[in-house]
């Protein structure tokens, strides 16, 4: 009979004590594995979140992360077009991307006139059919349906606003607005020296906003906007200074006449996997047939640093109820290992007596931890996809930090195979620790000792 077939046996002796270890082995496991899944999927949440709005990749001015938001006129990137059109040709490149677009972020100043309020804000200008394509992305299969762009289909003086800026500027946008009294006679109040910064007059239909700002050569221009409604963003602070146009119209305002330039070209992957590669072949083409202008990629991580302080947190926090739940098995099997010794005492000595080597009695021991580690691992593997099954499909939903729509609570176990073997392993480990120390005391039993135990 072989050391596993006698370690099973052992194990079936007392099996009320046994299936309670297992059953405290499964149940730590479980909570393990559903916390870990829930971390997945917090994860995988904002990492969809982030890479809708701002892309895996953007490609900007080398120094514009640090300096170009004061000034996106000197750090821009000048004929933007070709340099899309390369990188959506480059070979390695093009079977990577799953969208291109680029943007255009300038400060200005929002007034309404009517109600006479103005505020600074910063006006992000896209184009909206790019927009939509990133907002498509789901590559983690959350299945998170996402509205396009409120400007899409829109004219080219259309806009949208952020929350805090339309309560700011007392535009009536929805039930509950305050200052929707005072805004009366659209248009009217505008200063005659705006006025005619503005062109001819032309008709526009609902809320008006004046948008305000320096071109490139430092001469004012103002830009009367439409405005279709309120798109929230997931931050107060940007929420409180966000304009939405076209791209078009946000190089009118900042470039005038002159050549138009973009701030930054979003590069959307297939995959999360391939940033680093697509990173590689950026810069290899910026020193080589894009290497007329200083250009830098820089991935959605690092301009959005929210996102990984999110995932260090739910680390940290993933880590310590892991090795809380692993002391308390720790000491529950040790505990069960320690009462076998004790009970078996004699049936130790008996083995040593025919020839059982210490080694052997230490590796029985260590086998039935490791046996009970596998029916407690299997058992809290299978109550863990049940209970993640449940809440899956049970409609619940929470606000992640820096997004807008809520998104589902979802467990994310099934198919995460670095967690599964993670936590497969470390309860294999706590198992076999938990037996090493009894199985250690029992091999050191001596024999006549042994056998005169009661």
């Amino acid at each position: 009979m072989n050391v596993l077939q006698l370690a099973w046996r052992n194990l079936l002796r007392n099996r009320r004590r046994t299936w309670a270890s297992a059953l405290t082995m499964a149940v730590g496991m479980a909570g393990v594995l559903l916390f870990g899944g829930y971390q997945r999927a917090v994860q995988y949440g904002l990492e969809t979140a982030f890479v809708r709005k701002l892309g895996h990749l953007q490609v900007q001015h080398r120094d514009y992360l640090q300096y170009g938001s004061g000034n996106p006129a000197a750090y821009g990137i000048r004929d933007y077009r070709r340099i899309q059109r390369e990188i959506e040709s480059d070979p390695e490149l093009k079977d990577m991307l799953a969208a291109v677009t680029p943007t255009l972020t300038l400060g200005a100043i929002a007034g309404h006139y009517a109600s006479g309020t103005s505020r600074t804000v910063l006006a992000q200008g896209s184009e909206p059919e790019g927009q939509n394509r990133l907002l498509r992305w789901d590559a983690r299969g959350l299945r998170q349906a996402a509205k396009p762009m409120a400007l899409t289909g829109s004219d080219a003086n259309a806009a949208v606003l952020g929350g805090g800026v339309a309560k700011t500027l007392g535009l009536c946008l929805s039930d509950g607005d305050r200052a929707c009294a005072a805004a009366a006679a659209e248009g009217e109040g505008l200063p005659p020296d705006l006025a005619a910064l503005t062109g001819p007059a032309r008709a526009v239909d609902g809320k008006r906003i004046e948008l305000l700002t320096a071109t490139a050569a430092g001469a004012p221009n103002v830009a009367r906007l439409r405005v279709l409604g309120v798109e929230r963003q997931g931050a107060r602070e940007w929420d409180d200074v966000y304009v939405g146009l076209h791209l078009s119209q946000a190089q009118r305002l900042l470039y005038g006449e002159g050549e138009p330039m973009a701030t930054a070209i979003l590069l959307q992957l297939k995959s999360s996997g391939q940033i680093e590669a697509a990173r590689r072949r950026l810069q290899q083409l910026f020193q080589a047939g894009l290497s007329a202008q200083p250009l830098a990629a820089h991935d959605f991580a690092a301009l959005q640093p929210l996102y990984e302080r999110i995932v260090d947190m739910f680390g940290a926090i993933f880590g310590f109820m892991a090795a809380l739940i692993a002391s308390v098995t720790l000491f529950t099997t040790g505990n069960t290992m320690n009462i076998a010794v004790m009970e078996r005492t004699r049936e130790i000595g008996a083995l040593r007596s025919i020839g059982l080597r210490r080694g052997g009695v230490q590796r029985l021991f260590l086998c039935e931890g490791a046996l009970l580690g596998v029916i407690g691992g299997l058992g809290g593997l299978l109550l863990s996809l049940g209970l993640a099954w449940l809440i899956n499909r049970a409609g619940l939903s929470w606000l992640p930090p820096g997004v807008v729509d809520p998104s589902p609570i979802l467990i994310r176990v099934w198919g995460e195979t670095p967690l599964l073997a993670s936590c497969m392993g470390g309860l294999m480990a706590v198992a076999l620790l938990s037996s090493w120390w009894p199985s250690r005391r029992a091999a050191r039993w001596n024999i006549v000792d042994a056998l005169r135990q009661a």
